[in-house]
């Protein structure tokens, strides 16, 4: 009776890490859309609506899901706070802690990071471009994400409970 606990146990937990891992493919590459259609509402508000940095941050991630809503959200309100942040510190904070909550890459990260330096700093036209050259490198990481998840999301799903079945047939 043990035995067939712990091989359902085994059997179960190997299967949950390999959904785990296919999740994480299948979610990387609807982040990089989501952080897409964020810089581009960015750049609309601030090339049509001439709008401030902080309140287009703000508008932009009542519009765009979290986390990546929540990460502008969080730049926004580090602005707007008072202590004085520069627009690169704010960014680098919020991606601090956009980066615990994601299933972006360092590579995709590192777009993103590179806008901190110049939102905020230049003028409108050199955000404008500055900002879609962002959105051009996130579609080149998105259909390297594509690829990925379509060469490995059903081969961890398939291969966290083969190695449960293995473990277990090893064990008994």
């Amino acid at each position: 009776m043990y035995k067939i606990m712990g091989a359902m146990f085994v059997i179960g937990a190997a299967g949950f890490l390999g959904l785990t891992v296919a999740n994480a493919y299948q979610n990387r590459p609807r982040e990089l859309r989501d952080m897409q259609t964020a810089l581009h509402l960015l750049e609309t508000e601030i090339a049509y609506g001439a709008t401030p940095l902080v309140e287009a941050l703000e508008n932009v991630a009542t519009r765009v899901p979290s986390p990546v809503g929540r990460f502008i959200s969080e730049v926004a309100r580090e602005l707007s706070a008072g202590y004085g942040a520069t627009v690169r510190e704010a960014w680098e904070f919020g991606l601090n802690g956009y980066r615990a909550e994601t299933f972006l890459k360092d590579e995709d990260l590192s777009v993103v990071k590179g806008l901190g330096d110049v939102l905020g700093a230049s003028d409108r036209n050199d955000q404008i471009k500055h900002l879609r050259l962002a959105v051009e490198r996130l579609k080149a990481q998105n259909l390297k994400a594509d690829d990925e998840a379509k060469r490995n999301v059903r081969l961890w799903q398939c291969l966290g409970f083969t190695a449960g079945l293995a473990i277990t047939l090893i064990l008994i």
